[in-house]
């Protein structure tokens, strides 16, 4: 029987076979040549001290074969001519994976995407980088696969009790990501890689009889009493279904005005708001590792923190080690920034976001607290202000850190990563005072940590905004549909119930699982989780 056991290695002797089945053989107290292998369970790296370690936890064979991973099978049905059918809107990761769970249920999932599939969807992105040019429906948030499918791939998630976090793993092993993603401490597929894995799920879609409809943009809802009966497209088209699940993202503010219009409850949600911060990446390595080069064996370092800043929380968000900063707008004449990482985290530089809390207090607008769309109008005022400061284009407005904590403007910027350039701009332009003050504080007590952190050699990017939607689509706590609407299911980062990939992808297969009881299809009610 296989034995699982710990250990603690150098960089260099975590890759090394026979080395791992050495310890192994020291460990368990038995020959060498009785260690027929292992399997690694799971991975960190602690670079707490001055040497960093790798953590292993193996599952070693002893005078036994070695067995191959074990993962779980998926029995997805055909579902061509199924007598239900479920009406997905958006194909991010939460309506994906929704349609993926329906199939194994027995419902024909249709999805209706207003972007475009992941090939053609990077023509658009190559515009906006290029040219300057936003897709209002084809752009790094909207598209097949959603936001995360061209900004990294995460798929590190804290939401160990909102479903089944190593089902998703398995399923995007499945679908063709690394098998590394289910023992890392912080999984990642690269952006280079996840489109192809998106790929093959779309294809696994259609093979089973769902439906997927792109540039499919939803103007119109079709409500008889208690029951949403249709949805109309833009694009003329009509598609009715027994239930719908709404995936439309954080960013989908036509939707959310539709849902207001219709006057369906929504309500303001907190959100986070602020910059992008890039450092080369060499600085970051040698802050987090302790030295002045980085072992070859280790990863290029990342970070996380978290500052209090008179009560309210700034802090770090999607940090990317050797990644990019990409134009993550999505309509012409607003600017905001986003970062990614291919899978080998190769490029010079590191970039994260550095965000503020923001609630509904910090705003100053009148009747704030009635209005639902109010934290959505400050964002978008903040972007707006952050396009006509960078002078259009997509030019982003920068500052060099130090300067920017020392209310000075830079007079010239470092090299960056942002491919439609960057400008000198005093953020206190852009940025409302509570965010800027809360930023600097912010920066000024990390500097007590990480001192090379704190430098002119960084460099901060406006504006980091679509943190997470600044709106919440409620949703009856156990049926998973909307208090109004017994057919609509909100779901996913759009609706506020997830915050990244994995999350939103548990929270889609939650619904799904909803509206399999509610047809008789299924004998367990979701997890109910709260809100995010």
């Amino acid at each position: 029987m296989p034995q699982t056991i710990q250990i603690r290695v150098k960089p260099a002797e975590a890759g090394t076979d026979l080395f791992l089945k050495q310890l192994i053989s020291q460990q368990k107290g038995v020959p060498l040549n009785s260690v027929q292998g292992y399997t690694i369970l799971k991975k960190s790296i602690d670079a707490r001290g001055k040497t960093p370690w790798v953590n292993l936890t193996l599952q070693a064979f002893i005078n036994e074969p070695v067995e191959k991973r074990l993962l779980r099978t998926f029995s997805f049905k055909d579902v061509s001519k199924a007598s239900k059918q479920a009406i997905i809107i958006g194909a991010g990761p939460a309506g994906l994976f929704a349609a993926l769970r329906l199939i194994e249920g027995g419902i024909k999932p249709i999805i209706l995407e207003r972007g475009k599939d992941v090939r053609a969807r990077r023509r658009d992105l190559a515009a906006m980088n290029r040219e300057g040019v936003v897709n209002p429906d084809s752009n790094y948030c909207f598209g097949e696969g959603g936001a995360g499918t061209y900004s990294d791939g995460k798929l590190y998630t804290r939401s160990q009790k909102r479903g089944d976090v190593n089902r998703i793993l398995e399923l995007f092993v499945h679908f063709g990501a690394d098998e590394r993603i289910l023992y890392e401490s912080h999984p990642h597929i690269g952006t280079n890689k996840l489109p192809h894995v998106i790929t093959h799920m779309r294809e696994a879609i259609l093979g089973f009889g769902g439906e997927i409809h792109f540039e499919q943009c939803i103007n119109e809802l079709k409500i008889a009493g208690e029951k949403l009966t249709a949805v109309c497209t833009k694009q003329g088209e009509s598609y009715s279904g027994d239930a719908y699940i709404l995936a439309t993202g954080h960013s989908a503010r036509d939707i959310f005005e539709l849902l207001h219009q219709n006057k369906l409850e929504i309500e303001a949600k907190p959100f986070a708001l602020g910059v992008r911060v890039e450092h080369p990446q060499e600085l970051i390595d040698k802050t987090q590792y302790h030295g002045e080069v980085r072992d070859p064996f280790l990863p290029p370092a990342a970070y996380t923190w978290v500052e209090q800043v008179n009560g309210k929380g700034v802090f770090s968000f999607c940090m990317c080690p050797g990644g990019i900063i990409a134009p993550a707008a999505t309509a012409p004449g607003e600017l905001v920034v986003n970062g990614w990482s291919p899978s080998k985290r190769n490029n010079p530089y590191a970039n994260s976001g550095i965000v503020v809390s923001v609630e509904l207090a910090d705003l100053k607008t009148k009747n704030k607290t009635k209005d639902p769309l109010s934290l959505l109008r400050f964002q978008q005022e903040v972007e707006q202000t952050a396009f006509k400061a960078g002078g259009g284009n997509l030019q982003a407005p920068a500052q060099r850190l130090i300067d920017f904590c020392e209310n000075r403007s830079s007079t010239n910027l470092p090299p960056c990563s942002y491919v439609p350039g960057i400008v000198p701009v005093n953020l206190k332009e852009i940025l409302p005072l509570f965010i800027q003050e809360r930023l600097q504080l912010g920066f000024k007590q990390v500097a007590q940590k990480m001192k090379r952190y704190y430098t002119n050699e960084a460099v901060l990017v406006a504006t980091e905004s679509r943190t997470s939607s600044p709106v919440r689509i409620p949703r009856d706590p156990e049926k998973l549909h909307h208090p109004q609407i017994s057919t609509l299911y909100p779901c996913g980062e759009g609706a506020g119930y997830a915050g990244g990939i994995v999350s939103a992808a548990m929270d889609g297969e939650r619904v799904a699982v909803a509206i399999l009881h509610q047809c008789g299809l299924a004998t367990t009610l979701p997890l109910a989780v709260p809100s995010v």
